[in-house]
């Protein structure tokens, strides 16, 4: 039997906000609170929650921290909900990468990891209505290279066209995953790139990559779809990246090399 210390562990007070909190929280997660609703206003949530004004607004602090809902002091109409969306995870990976919890590098790896699988999994799955999505985002992405007017609408097709691919993976949570990375790899790196790199001959590389993508879905391709995935962005970050960090995304295309044909020596094999 353990010993008497080990039995039990201390416990820690749960706030009243921290309980109010929870409660909302529950409510918007199961969708009783969807998103564009409002909540009730602060006097008949202090009435309704028998607590104080004080626990109230520290409650909707908390939640409006999380992204799940935005509130404005003295509207009479209450907080918005917002929900659950990919912004609120971007913006959190976001915040995880500029205060070093996990680095850029390890950040362009995860979605290396996402953007190979969502891809593998599209060449599997897709309709041919994802596929009009993704040949429009290329199009557009087309337009834009052609009269470049900067990453930022260029980086927002692509970030269509990933999210078609994604949509098509059929499954909801690598959806949600891989573009709210891809949203916080863009804010983190575009910088960067604008700054040391040629705008016009980045997109045309990056459009071709995309068609290359395209086809590999199309034609059913999911090893050379999930490779695509994972070689471009290690062509397009790996400089980018924390130079600690690019042994990160070498590692996640170690296996993608295309292996060299043997020379023809003029001679019938063997057997």
């Amino acid at each position: 039997m353990a010993a008497d210390d080990d039995l039990f562990r201390p416990v820690r007070p749960v706030r009243a906000y921290q309980r109010v909190a929870e409660q909302i929280e529950e409510r918007i997660l199961s969708g009783e609170l969807p998103p564009g609703a409002r909540l009730p206003g602060e006097r008949e949530l202090v009435q309704r929650f028998g607590v104080g004004r004080s626990t109230v607004r520290e409650a909707l602090r908390v939640l409006q921290s999380t992204g799940l809902i935005r509130s404005r002091p003295g509207d009479p109409l209450g907080a918005e909900v917002l929900g659950v969306s990919p912004d609120n995870l971007s913006q959190a990976l976001g915040r995880l990468t500029r205060s070093r919890v996990a680095t850029l590098g390890e950040l362009v790896q995860f979605r290396m990891v996402l953007d190979a699988e969502s891809n593998r999994l599209a060449a599997h799955l897709h309709t041919e209505e994802d596929l009009v999505r993704m040949r429009e985002q290329i199009t557009r992405m087309e337009a834009l290279g052609a009269a470049p007017s900067g990453l930022r609408a260029f980086s927002e097709a692509d970030a269509l066209f990933h999210r078609a691919i994604a949509e098509a993976s059929r499954n909801a949570l690598l959806g949600l995953c891989a573009r709210a990375v891809h949203e916080a790899v863009v804010e983190a790196i575009e910088k960067k790139i604008a700054a040391v790199a040629d705008p016009a001959a980045w997109m045309s590389r990056s459009i071709n990559h995309h068609r290359e993508v395209l086809t590999a879905i199309e034609t059913g391709d999911s090893d050379r779809a999930a490779r695509l995935g994972r070689t471009a962005l290690h062509e397009y970050y790996a400089d980018h990246v924390e130079p600690e960090t690019r042994e990160l995304l070498a590692a996640a295309v170690a296996d993608d090399a295309v292996p060299a044909r043997p020379r023809d020596t003029g001679q019938a094999d063997a057997g």
